[in-house]
């Protein structure tokens, strides 16, 4: 039996109301490279990608659309199969609405009404919740870090994995500089130039 990879890519988005959304730049990009690279060392691959993901779908890959974070964590859970390895790429939301000051529930909110207060609060993280769904599998995640220094970075890389009793997270973003970094579950930090050089080191995570 081929090994599993399942891949999630993309950012998630929580409703403010029916026309307007919180979300992020997040392209999907990094789940098509993986999805790739997963795919040619001969794995079945299940790529969750989000429904406002611009960059073009994998191809030769199941591909599953989510689009909340709730959405793509009861698809998760709903997996008959447990994967032999998950890459936690997606850009999900790190807040949710948690109520609107100044306007009536509607629709659409009316800018005539004037200003409103959108009060946000920290939405549930799916990544901790893995290990308990899938404790066999290989579990990567993801920080993309803008503030601080690549030391600040690799730091909450290391909180992660900690707190989530995942096997190896990837940090990259202008925190940690030019390139990726895979930090490893024994606190070895390996550096990747580019998407598809990391892709090809994180196949070797398989089983």
């Amino acid at each position: 039996m081929r090994s599993l990879a399942c891949i999630t890519c993309g950012p998630a988005y929580e409703k403010i109301d029916q026309v307007r959304r919180i979300t992020n730049f997040s392209t999907g990009e990094i789940g098509a490279v993986l999805a790739g690279a997963f795919a040619r060392a001969g794995c079945e691959v299940l790529c969750f990608r989000s429904e406002a993901a611009t960059y073009p779908a994998p191809d030769g890959v199941e591909v599953r659309p989510f689009s909340t974070n709730e959405s793509l964590a009861a698809a998760l859970r709903a997996l008959p199969q447990t994967p032999d390895i998950v890459l936690h790429a997606a850009a999900l939301c790190d807040f949710v609405l948690e109520s609107i000051e100044g306007a009536e529930p509607a629709g659409k909110l009316s800018s005539r009404a004037g200003a409103i207060r959108l009060t946000l609060k920290p939405a549930k993280k799916i990544l901790p919740e893995m290990r308990g769904w899938f404790p066999l599998a290989k579990i990567i995640g993801w920080k993309y870090e803008l503030d601080g220094v690549r030391a600040q970075a690799i730091t909450r890389a290391e909180n992660q994995i900690r707190s989530s009793k995942s096997d190896a997270c990837v940090v990259n973003g202008s925190a940690y500089g030019t390139g990726f970094g895979l930090l490893l579950g024994s606190g070895v930090i390996e550096h990747f130039p580019d998407k598809e050089t990391l892709a090809a080191r994180l196949v070797n995570f398989l089983p």
